[in-house]
This record gives C-alpha cells, sequence and structure tokens, in this order.
C-alpha cells in the first residue's frame, strides 16, 4: 500500500465515530475512557465480544452483520487495515461496531475485569520460531490477559490457517486443564462448526480455501475447568 493510501485511511480513520485511537502513553498510564465504560460508548447494556489482532475487520464486521444485539470491537495496531472494517460499518449505519487501533499485550487497560463475553482470535501470525514463543497470541501469557477480562463463562474463539499453531495451542489447553468445547482441523471438510466459523470469510481465507489449504478452529474456556 501506498503511503498516500495510507495517509488517506488515517486521516479517514481520525473522523470516524466508531475509531478509537488512544496513545500508548494514554493506555498504559490508565487514561483510556471507555475501560469498563463500554456501554456508554455503545448506549446499550448488548454483550460485549472482541476480536483480536482483526486485520481488515472482516470478522468484526460480519458477527456484527449477523447479530445486531451485540456489540463488536476490533482490536489491531494497523489502522489502515482495519480502516475498511470501519468504513464499511459506518457507511452501512451499523452502530454496534468499533475498532481501537492498540497492540494486543494491552487489552486489560483497553477492558476492565469482566467486561467482555467473547474472544475471537482470527489468523494470527503463529510465530513458529522458539524465541517468538512469547508473541503467539495463545502463549500463557495471553491467555492469562484473556481471563481477566472475559466473563466467567466467556468463549475463546481461534481460527487459523496454521496447523501448528492449532496443535500448539491444543496441547496448551489440555496441560492447562482448560474446557475444550469443540475443535477441529479441517472446518470445511467436516460437519458440525458452527457455522459463524464456515460462513465469514477473511480475504486471505479465501486465497487459502483456492489451494486447498486447511482451516482449523477451536473454541474454548478458560475461567472454568473441564475437571
Amino acid at each position: 500500500m501506498g503511503s498516500k493510501n495510507k495517509r488517506k485511511r488515517f486521516n479517514e480513520n481520525a473522523n470516524f465515530n466508531n475509531v478509537i485511537q488512544p496513545t500508548r502513553e494514554e493506555v498504559v498510564e490508565g487514561r483510556f475512557p471507555f475501560r469498563g465504560k463500554w456501554r456508554q460508548f455503545f448506549n446499550n447494556d448488548n454483550p460485549i465480544i472482541i476480536e483480536l489482532g482483526c486485520g481488515k475487520g472482516e470478522y468484526t464486521v460480519g458477527l456484527a452483520q449477523r447479530n445486531p444485539n451485540v456489540n463488536y470491537i476490533g482490536i489491531d495496531i494497523k489502522g489502515a487495515r482495519f480502516w475498511r472494517g470501519a468504513k464499511t460499518a459506518v457507511e452501512s449505519g451499523m452502530p454496534n461496531v468499533a475498532f481501537v487501533r492498540t497492540q494486543i499485550e494491552l487489552i486489560t487497560f483497553i477492558f476492565d475485569e469482566n467486561e467482555v463475553d467473547e474472544i475471537w482470535i482470527t489468523f494470527p501470525d503463529p510465530q513458529i520460531k522458539y524465541k517468538r514463543t512469547k508473541h503467539r497470541m495463545t502463549n500463557v501469557e495471553f491467555l492469562n490477559r484473556y481471563k481477566k477480562i472475559l466473563k466467567n463463562e466467556g468463549f475463546v474463539n481461534l481460527k487459523t490457517d496454521s496447523e501448528f499453531m492449532h496443535g500448539y495451542t491444543l496441547g496448551l489447553l489440555h496441560g492447562l486443564g482448560y474446557e475444550i468445547v469443540y475443535a477441529n482441523h479441517n472446518i470445511y471438510h467436516n460437519l458440525g462448526a458452527p457455522s459463524e466459523v464456515t460462513e465469514i470469510k477473511t480475504f486471505y481465507e479465501q486465497q487459502y480455501l483456492q489451494i486447498n489449504k486447511a482451516i482449523t478452529y477451536i473454541r474454548f474456556k478458560i475461567n472454568s475447568f473441564s475437571n
């Protein structure tokens, strides 16, 4: 993407009422205005579901279109990417969509304890090299962050094209004793996957499917134990 297009998208984001772009200092210093007050932002008491690393925002917008009585928030540090989702939501008149430009590791500063009903993680970088383990979005540190902001019965959804990420996460969840509600290593070749998993496809997912790359999915809980 050219620098002119990026600047244009950044400028548009600044004028969208569904985009929040705090500085890192504001967030870590506890000055983010909507932590614990997202009900005020949306002006309702509807459930809150977030997408981490939302990219273009396809899942945030797709889920919001299916469920107008649920609030959806996409989180990503790359505003030029989620510009597309933010613009679509504005043009479609979707009041249940928001985007926050910030780092994923700061989500406990963005959401209060037990404020989030569900989390989606869609096609994250698997960070395969061992020295990159700390950046995997389902490692123990990230799971602990999710645990803080999720309600007791809240779910986490992981959809990925990475067999490594799928296997790594399953092994970690089993080891920690967390409840795995559903797991499938090839959702388009097996029955039973939730409709929102197979009916909403990201841009890159469609490319993966054209080359017959398997798409995996795990739905799990981290605030209740299976044993």
